[in-house]
């Protein structure tokens, strides 16, 4: 059996996609998931990157792309009020969900469902009412104001920028890293054993030298 983490935030539609095709990609094969809500804010501000979002140009390609994708997977995705918003009342809860900061699968489906499976009319994923609804309905363990809670969203998007994360989705398992929704074929062979994993290309990639480094802005 393998043991995979997987690192997301709320704010973003692959990792919404990737999760509710994750058992579709991955029928069939033993394995277990832990799901680790962290703050995508953080690991782009680690990596001093803007999210794609942020970025004219690739922030109306990556809505259009986002339905297409959702679309071809059979999946519902609904346009926002608003995109980005603050993801952080919706991970806290979700993170309150749980003594360990890990919330369940139900859990996770019901905060991701919540922002992107709003209606035919765009919702607002922050709005105070449907937040509330929204805890009523998961009923958390603790505060999602606690400080508990709020060091253990922290200790995650620390985890993972330590691991190498750099966007969400990522999954983890035996040491390596899958980002994406376009991974997750990557993944399965992975848990499938693919030997193709045990060549030059895959073991070299990580080490080809840079030719050209460019200063930041």
């Amino acid at each position: 059996m393998k043991h995979i983490t997987c690192y997301f935030d709320v704010i973003s539609p692959y990792a919404y996609l990737a999760f509710e095709h994750l058992p579709v990609a991955l029928e069939g094969c033993s394995y277990s998931l832990r799901y680790k809500p962290v703050l995508f804010a953080g690991l782009l501000n680690h990596h001093g990157q803007l999210g794609p979002a942020e970025i004219p140009g690739k922030r109306e390609w990556t809505y259009r792309q986002v339905l297409w994708l959702a679309r071809q997977h059979g999946i519902p995705l609904h346009q926002l009020a608003a995109h980005p918003f603050n993801p952080l009342p919706l991970l806290r809860l979700a993170v309150a969900c749980s003594a360990t900061g890990e919330p369940n699968r139900y859990v996770c489906e019901t905060v991701l469902r919540h922002v992107w499976r709003g209606g035919d009319v765009p919702q607002d994923a922050g709005d105070p009412q449907r937040l509330a609804a929204l805890s009523e309905l998961l009923q958390p363990a603790r505060d999602p104001a606690s400080p508990q809670v709020k060091d253990q969203l922290k200790a995650h998007t620390d985890e993972a920028i330590a691991l190498g994360v750099f966007g969400v989705p990522t999954f983890a398992v035996d040491g390596q890293l899958f980002w994406g929704l376009d991974a997750l074929p990557m993944l399965r062979a992975w848990v499938d054993g693919d030997p193709w994993f045990a060549a030059s290309g895959w073991l070299d990639a990580g080490h080809i030298p840079a030719g050209v480094h460019r200063k930041r802005p």
